[in-house]
């Protein structure tokens, strides 16, 4: 899987109460009345809403390239809300991230606001925002859709010195294109930057406190805003949650065990299913596909609807992309028995190119060249190419069909052109109010045990838990999390601890 990355919440959806102000201006003057020494201006602006369609409203909020420089160049966040529907009895606004990193809050919005409680879209306004380099709030931009072709597609177990060498001379093509052309904004992409957008935001958008819900990258945001502004957290739900304990390489080595748990859970419900094509058992589901994966990287699988061979690395991004959603699961059944039985990577190749945002004209979204740039500045990355291929090699001990393809996705970041000396810590928050946590225990993204880690390190820190599968949970249609993820939005009382929904 060619890409260092934890798919957005927007794309797997494409298949005691307390009384906020409803004076603007009073409410304003509370919210900017902290502002840091030297962003009063920022802290200050009043978004300029204009009607976007479907009862949206879009604005830019302006805001430092640079935060040690407030009077140097800006950076326009865009935005979108759909206004609460009771103005009388609105708390504020409900911020939100989908994840990615690179993943569009302002699509998201559009998608999934209507999906929200209704008492949620009653008492605040649903609001999205690109983070900065990321959709339309100054996008980074490096690769041509040619380009990030020949990246994915490029083997990524390699058997041989030559293949390793051919991995890396794609990372660095991959880092020299956004030295090139994405010069002045690669420093400033990073998480710790967009954690500071966000109070710029919610100042902005009016209000004291800030009540937010981020999913799978969007918990790592949300919790770094929490541990920069403990004192202005309201509410916060963090869904599939990232550990920020973990290096690059860790988080991948993790990940990449989690697609496998999914890969053993897709095996299971197959044979739970009846008459699986794959084999009568877990382990036999599991040795088919390694010995279909091991043929294709042999012999690329061919599509009836584009020119490009399905390489293997196609193939296992492909299988990757189904695990996020249980209701893709009949789909994978499908993808895989077409291409083990035809020999015909048509489905396969659809749902990779689903999982990168890849248009069926060539183009890409610029969400692959975003998540690079900020998983590369935000983290310490091995020094060259031989000491990365220890950790995939590690990889591939750990999780045989999977692990080489997720740790290699990183590779681009040996050869970034900006290093941070930003060292992983834990993340506390003293001081914050009630944070909720919630983990899926077969998540295959962000494995379950990262969620009870960061409810852990959070002082204020409350685990909410689904016994499921797929990748988050809340907004995925189980009545008991929505129940207890809306119920504390509302009234800013969290869950008990440790509850499990199922």
């Amino acid at each position: 899987m060619r890409a260092a990355k934890f798919i957005s919440v927007a794309t797997v959806l494409t298949m005691a109460t307390v009384t906020g102000c409803s004076d603007d201006g009073g409410e304003r003057a509370t919210a900017s009345a902290s502002a840091p020494s030297g962003l009063e201006s920022f802290y200050k602006q009043k978004p300029s809403w204009k009607d976007c369609g479907d009862g949206f409203e879009c604005a830019t909020v302006q805001v430092p390239l640079d935060y040690t420089k407030p009077s140097g160049g800006k950076v326009g966040i865009s935005v979108v809300r759909l206004p609460a529907e009771d103005e009388s009895d609105r708390i504020g606004s409900l911020l939100t991230n989908p994840g990615g990193p690179g993943g569009s809050g302002t699509d998201f919005v559009r998608q999934a606001a209507r999906t929200f409680g209704n008492d949620l879209r009653r008492r605040f306004d649903i609001v999205g925002f690109d983070p900065r380099g990321v959709a339309k709030s100054d996008p980074v931009r490096c690769n041509t859709g040619p380009q990030l072709d020949d990246f994915f597609a490029t083997d990524a177990s390699p058997d041989d010195q030559k293949e390793t060498n051919a991995l890396g001379a794609e990372g660095k093509e991959f880092a020299q294109n956004c030295k090139a052309k994405a010069p002045t904004e690669l420093p400033h992409v990073g998480t710790l930057n967009a954690a500071r957008d966000m109070d710029v935001l919610r100042a902005a958008l009016g209000d004291p406190k800030l009540t937010y819900y981020g999913a799978s990258y969007g918990t790592y945001l949300g919790a770094t805003y929490a541990e920069q502004f403990p004192k202005n957290v309201r509410a916060l739900v963090l869904d599939g949650a990232v550990d920020p304990r973990l290096s690059s390489t860790e988080m991948l080595i993790e990940q990449a065990k989690g697609f496998e748990t999914a890969l053993r859970a897709f095996a299971a419900d197959c044979i739970k299913a009846g008459f699986c094509r794959f084999g009568d058992s877990v382990d036999a589901v599991l040795a088919s596909v390694s010995s279909f994966l091991t043929k294709t990287d042999k012999t690329p699988l061919k599509s009836t609807r584009d020119p490009r061979k399905v390489t293997e690395s196609l193939a296992v991004m492909g299988i990757a992309r189904a695990l996020y959603v249980k209701e893709y699961w009949p789909v994978l059944r499908q993808a895989l028995t077409q291409a083990t039985q035809n020999s015909d990577g048509t489905m396969l190749l659809a749902l990779a190119d689903e999982m990168v945002e890849r248009k069926p004209n060539g183009a890409y979204s610029n969400q692959t060249d975003a998540n690079m740039a900020i998983n590369c500045v935000d983290k310490p990355n091995p020094p060259d190419l031989n000491t990365y291929g220890k950790s995939a090699a590690e990889a591939e001990k750990a999780a045989p069909r999977f692990g080489p393809f997720v740790v290699w996705g990183g590779l681009p970041c040996v050869y970034w052109p900006v290093q941070t000396e930003q060292q992983p810590k834990p993340i506390t928050a003293r001081g914050a109010a009630p944070i909720v946590v919630i983990g899926t225990i077969r998540d295959p993204a962000t494995p379950y045990k990262w969620s009870q880690s960061l409810a852990d390190q959070l002082t204020s820190g409350v685990l909410l838990t689904f016994d499921g599968d797929g990748h988050t949970a809340y907004l995925q249609g189980n009545h008991c999390i929505t129940e207890a993820a809306d119920k504390y939005l509302l009234t800013a009382t969290p869950p008990k601890d440790g509850t499990t929904c199922r």
